[in-house]
């Protein structure tokens, strides 16, 4: 597995739009959330990262859904090469991991493009007015590590946006695979 960090895009961008195809067959887009602050999370099935997640943020965003929060995932893998990660094999992993938010499926890659996505996971936060007020990593536990899976970093920027109050800039950049670009497709911001 491939260490990628997060492109950390600058707090204050506005959230780019969006219509992508749930796992339910339907289309969810940026204007459902308006007024909303809105979580938008790139993953994947077959990551160990996000895998090493799993639980963790099923557990997380099914929790700050009840206290308001907006939650969708992205997934924006190449299935060409990464078969696991297509609209079936999604609906499948969204049922059994009980994930409760949308679990979108980006074919095109401009969506990710377009958030300057970089891995999986990677995190993208919004306030109401869907400005990006946090960008980056879950918590310090990496697969492997003996560091215990908080969420302690994506929290504390939940938490305070809920409460009305700053959230914390020095934010560390989300580690994971890379993205699996199309033959042709990687961004301009993708060191490879």
């Amino acid at each position: 597995m491939v260490k990628t960090a997060s492109t950390m895009l600058p707090l204050g961008n506005a959230a780019p739009d969006f219509s992508l195809p749930n796992v339910d067959g339907k289309d969810v887009s940026l204007n459902d959330f308006a007024g909303k602050p809105l979580l938008v999370m790139f993953i994947c099935n077959h990551c160990p990262f996000v895998v090493h997640l799993r639980s963790a943020l099923a557990e997380f965003t099914s929790e700050y859904q009840m206290k308001g929060l907006s939650v969708v995932g992205i997934s924006a893998n190449d299935v060409s090469t990464h078969p696991q990660d297509g609209p079936e094999e999604m609906k499948a992993e969204a049922k059994s991991a009980g994930y409760t938010f949308p679990y979108l499926y980006d074919e095109t890659q401009e969506v990710a493009k377009a958030y300057h996505a970089a891995c999986t996971p990677d995190f993208f936060l919004f306030d109401s007015d869907h400005k990006l007020v946090y960008r980056g990593q879950f918590d310090d536990s990496r697969p492997q590590s003996d560091i215990p899976i908080t969420g302690q970093d994506l929290k504390a920027a939940c938490d305070a946006l809920l409460a009305g109050e700053p959230i914390q800039e020095d934010q560390k950049p989300s580690i994971g695979c890379n993205i699996k670009w199309r033959e042709g497709n990687a961004p301009a911001y993708f060191g490879g």
